[in-house]
């Protein structure tokens, strides 16, 4: 399972670096993500310079899911915008969780001083080392999820918790158990008063399989077949469910609050799913 789990990091980037080929109306801006690819798809990136190998690339994501493109595409751009923000109101440390191969702690501005831990499967650390360089302020933090101890693991690579820090959480908590996540959030929440955390989850309707959001062929492979989209969480009860461990939900963003932000500003009419969603969140 871990080494399914791993495998997933790559498609986000290679949407992150296809939209670098729309000239003047991207979705997100990663002039980095290309450079984080396993060669081959590095080269099939490269094609979508063509706008007929873009849009075949769409049309094979649309088939699938219908608005996972526009999603990942519209998620990233907005946990840029959050961080950004974030990290200028003044931050002790940013931690990525489940870092995978985003590029945000590489090309986004973070103050001097501040120290960046990217944590995820040794796997996925080590392609990252191979591909790009790290600089001194990001540490990469191998672990394994489903046997070490997170905050164990923080703390032996010189994470300290008694400052205000910057959580990234993106495409993860699917992937975990209901107890995964909860334990996660109850170590993340000993961080000072007023940090934040940028996470994203799957509807809970979607992985009970009442709402397909027309992505039948997704949940067949995800929770089906491959059984690891495991956690969901319904919007109405996101709060509720944060305050339980310590935060309160800043902003929500869904479908129709991603299009109207940034696809309409495009000029695009790309569509946006709704089986996933955006939380900005900060440490009470």
């Amino acid at each position: 399972m871990t080494g399914t789990v791993a495998g997933t990091a790559v498609g986000p980037m290679v949407i992150a670096a296809v939209e670098q080929h729309h000239p003047a109306r991207r979705l997100v801006q990663d002039e980095m993500a290309i450079q984080v690819l396993p060669a081959a798809v590095r080269f099939l990136a490269g094609l979508a310079r063509w706008r007929v190998i873009r849009d075949l690339l769409v049309a094979a994501s649309e088939k699938k899911a219908p608005g996972i493109w526009g999603g990942i595409a519209c998620r990233k751009r907005y946990l840029d915008e959050m961080f950004a923000e974030d990290v200028r109101e003044g931050v002790g440390a940013v931690v990525v969780l489940g870092a995978g191969l985003d590029t945000r702690a590489y090309r986004l501005a973070v103050p001097a001083g501040v120290r960046v831990f990217e944590v995820d499967l040794p796997g996925n650390i080590e392609d990252k080392r191979e591909r790009i360089r790290v600089p001194d302020a990001v540490t990469l933090v191998p672990i394994d999820f489903e046997s070490d101890d997170l905050e164990t693991v923080l703390s032996g690579h010189g994470y300290r918790p008694d400052g205000v820090t910057v959580f990234v959480w993106e495409g993860v908590t699917q992937y975990l158990t209901e107890a995964g996540v909860r334990k996660t959030l109850d170590v993340l929440a000993k961080a000072g008063s007023g940090s934040r955390l940028l996470f994203t989850y799957v509807c809970k309707d979607f992985l009970d399989g009442t709402a397909m959001y027309g992505a039948e062929a997704l949940h067949r492979q995800f929770v089906e077949k491959d059984r690891i989209w495991r956690f969901g969480l319904n919007p109405d009860d996101v709060d509720r469910f944060l305050g339980e461990h310590g935060w309160r939900e800043l902003e929500q963003m869904g479908s129709d609050e991603l299009t109207a932000r940034y696809v309409r500003p495009s000029g695009r009419s790309t569509p946006v799913s709704d089986l996933e969603r955006t939380v900005h969140a900060e440490k009470l």
